[in-house]
């Protein structure tokens, strides 16, 4: 049988990396210091399975990370705050009450605790202020790391609530341009349904039909999808492909033409993906 380290469109687990369950299929993130006990949370939108994980792995809260402000992102964090006293970094752009330390694209901040140093990526689209964190890489694990929230999904990509298709595609071209070997680190397990819609809207792409078929043996043996990779990404996620003839012919059959450009293609995939079953 395959491990974790093995699966193919799937990248090996960081060791420094925790993922948190909640709700139906969210994914909140603890970062370990690679000496001591500090954790950094990311988009905990419920603090009780934090807390948990806080104590099995016998680690105290020293920061927290908000891509974006939906519920499901910083339900939790008012009673984090309460109990550890940490600060509360979060988009400048969007209105979060516990964050402290609004920080936008471009900016950059040092964790101590953690030994790293995150750059923040504007990534607008799902909503409106939404960001990214990036680190060169924790601990002695070399990959980057990447903390996208709801934008870029394991062979998807975020519903546009805020934004608009424009600012989307050129978040998703702005995260699709990071080395490949760039842990992405998503908040959802939607990985089989949104290689299913690639699988359709891609349907001679064997990369895509090895994924799906991977994807679907791990979730049937109880394995997590994520994280991901940029470079998996790049090769199977149709909304980073969308300049491809096969999309861009996919396209134009949702549109009954051929598209006018990469950004009209992209919009009507997107279009498409809401409504596919």
């Amino acid at each position: 049988m395959q491990t974790p380290d093995t699966w193919r469109h799937a990248a090996a687990p960081h060791p420094l990396v925790v993922p948190v369950d909640a709700f139906s299929d969210n994914y909140l993130w603890l970062l370990r210091a690679p000496d001591g006990d500090a954790a950094v949370a990311v988009d905990p939108g419920d603090a009780a399975p934090i807390e948990r994980a806080l104590a099995e792995h016998g680690l105290r809260l020293v920061a927290i990370l908000l891509t974006h402000h939906h519920a499901d992102h910083v339900g939790g964090v008012e009673a984090l705050v309460e109990q550890w006293s940490c600060p509360v970094y979060g988009p400048a752009g969007e209105d979060i009450p516990a964050v402290d330390r609004p920080v936008m694209g471009g900016d950059d901040f040092e964790l101590p605790a953690l030994g790293v140093r995150f750059e923040v990526l504007d990534v607008p689209g799902h909503t409106s202020g939404h960001i990214a964190y990036r680190c060169q890489r924790l601990g002695d694990d070399p990959r980057p790391l990447l903390f996208c929230g709801d934008t870029l999904f394991a062979a998807g990509c975020g519903r546009i609530f805020e934004g608009t298709p424009a600012q989307m595609l050129a978040s998703l071209d702005r995260l699709a341009a990071l080395d490949g070997d760039t842990l992405v680190f998503c908040a959802h397990e939607y990985t089989v349904s949104n290689l299913r819609f690639a699988a359709a809207a891609e349907p001679d792409s064997a990369a895509v039909a090895e994924r799906l078929a991977e994807a679907t043996r791990m979730r049937e043996l109880g394995l997590r999808t994520v994280p991901s990779s940029i470079g998996i990404e790049r090769d199977t996620n149709p909304f980073l492909r969308c300049g491809e003839p096969a999309l861009q012919r996919a396209a134009a059959a949702r549109l009954g033409r051929e598209p006018a450009s990469r950004l009209e293609a992209f919009a009507a995939l997107r279009d498409w993906k809401n409504v596919y079953r």
